[in-house]
C-alpha cells in the first residue's frame, strides 16, 4: 500500500507535494513527480493555506487525468 501523505502537518501548514523528483514534461508543462506547474512551484513558498490546498485539490484531480508517458519499453 502507498503510504497518504498528509494535507497538514502538526503546526496546520499544509506541507509541500514536492516529492523530490524534479523533471518538468515538456507536453504536460507539469512536474513528473508532484504535478504542479512551474508557477505552483515558485509561488509555492508565498502562497496563503488556502491557496495552497487549493493547488493540492487540483493535483488530486491531475492525477487522474494525465497520461502515463511512454518509457519506451515494451
Amino acid at each position: 500500500m502507498i503510504p497518504q501523505r498528509r494535507t497538514v502537518t502538526a503546526s496546520g501548514a499544509v506541507p509541500s507535494p514536492c516529492i523530490s523528483v524534479c523533471v518538468m514534461d515538456a507536453a504536460s508543462g507539469l512536474c513528473t513527480g508532484c504535478l504542479r506547474t512551474l508557477d505552483e512551484i515558485a509561488s509555492w513558498s508565498v502562497l496563503g493555506d488556502d491557496e495552497k490546498r487549493a493547488v493540492v485539490a487540483a493535483l488530486v484531480s491531475r492525477r487522474f487525468s494525465v497520461k502515463a508517458v511512454p518509457d519506451g519499453r515494451g
